[in-house]
């Protein structure tokens, strides 16, 4: 029998990547894709790659009993989704907002449907706790959790730059951190830096030492290493490209390249998504796939560790589907064998 799942929020450019690939999901049928914005209209009429490969219309309804609902919702719009409407008791839920992945916001009160038709109580509130989804960090939390806070895009390419140091106690110098996005990050609303006049021939910084994904990406390094106080200084660029996240991770060390390559090779050997490459990396090497690649070099005295990751998939929709086969205990890269085009 086939998971089903719906998506809340099918509208954004994150939604088609996720019906995109679990439309060629073996062990998944999309139940319902949810958008007040795009109701009634048919999925290929928006995600217009899709065209021919589904007869989706978008509805304003929900399943509330789904197996697993995906919430591709607005930043701060999953928490008033959920306290205003009902899930199933054993429905899974996999936010790939930023609503529940730090430490403080994990916890969330839960209207759900009882699961016995003849109940008297057919609503009730439980409290449901959000497992912070980054497989390469969480995984045994990941596979007997009922609810997942999917990372962000940036703390993703970053975190799995820092992970394999922090696990051995290496981060002690402040960290600096330059990553540029590509313009999907920035969601398909329009806005004055998306908008293509603009954006072409262009780059920029913004949130400079101030982006949100600092909080989950300290939040993670400290699991790791209890001691961290260093500096994470974080530079976030616009790129004039649309898709993917190349992050450049530089510090300070005292270890040899070949231990430092040593390390990360160890850390990442039995993960199916995130390869240590021992030649210089490149973006178009991940785009349109769920992989990772890492890159390690050492240069007078400083680690320089290169990430790159495409900002839809192993950023968003991809690793929200790796935690879903994780959740129901199917391979871990089930429906994600997706090849980067390299030219």
């Amino acid at each position: 029998m086939k998971i089903k799942a719906g998506i809340i929020g099918g509208g954004g450019y994150v939604a088609g990547e996720l019906i995109r690939c679990l439309l060629n999901h073996s062990k998944v049928e999309i139940s319902f894709v949810q958008s007040k914005s795009q109701s009634g209209k048919w999925i290929s009429e928006t995600h217009q790659d899709l065209l021919g490969s589904t007869d989706l219309q978008f509805s304003s309804e929900i399943d509330s009993e789904v197996d697993v609902v995906f919430l591709c919702l607005g930043h701060g719009n999953s928490k008033q989704f959920l306290e205003q409407n009902q899930v199933g008791e054993n429905t899974k839920i996999i936010d790939l907002s930023n609503d529940f992945r730090l430490q403080k916001d994990a916890v969330f009160k839960l209207l759900v449907q009882a699961s016995e038709p003849n109940s008297t109580a057919l609503q009730t509130h439980h409290n449901r706790k959000f497992v912070y989804g980054l497989p390469e960090l969480n995984k045994a939390e990941i596979q007997k959790a009922n609810s997942i806070a999917n990372p962000g895009c940036f703390a993703t390419a970053i975190q799995l730059g820092l992970l394999p140091l922090a696990k051995a106690d290496l981060l002690n110098q402040d960290v600096h951190i330059h990553a540029i996005t590509g313009s999907t990050g920035a969601g398909q609303s329009l806005s004055a830096t998306s908008h293509f006049s603009w954006r072409n021939n262009n780059v920029s910084i913004y949130k400079p030492f101030s982006h949100q994904h600092l909080g989950e990406i300290e939040e993670s390094v400290i699991s790791l290493q209890s001691n961290f106080d260093s500096e994470l200084n974080f530079l976030p660029v616009r790129g004039n490209f649309t898709r993917g996240i190349f992050a450049s991770i530089y510090m300070k060390s005292d270890l040899s390249e070949v231990k430092l390559k040593q390390l990360f090779g160890e850390y990442y050997q039995d993960e199916p998504f995130t390869q240590v490459s021992l030649n210089p990396i490149h973006l178009k090497q991940v785009v349109n796939s769920n992989q990772c690649f890492l890159h390690v070099q050492k240069t007078d005295g400083k680690v320089l560790i290169t990430s790159v990751i495409d900002n839809l998939l192993k950023g968003a929709a991809g690793q929200a589907i790796q935690n879903m086969n994780l959740m129901f205990g199917l391979d871990e890269s089930e429906g994600l064998k997706l090849k980067a085009g390299g030219f």
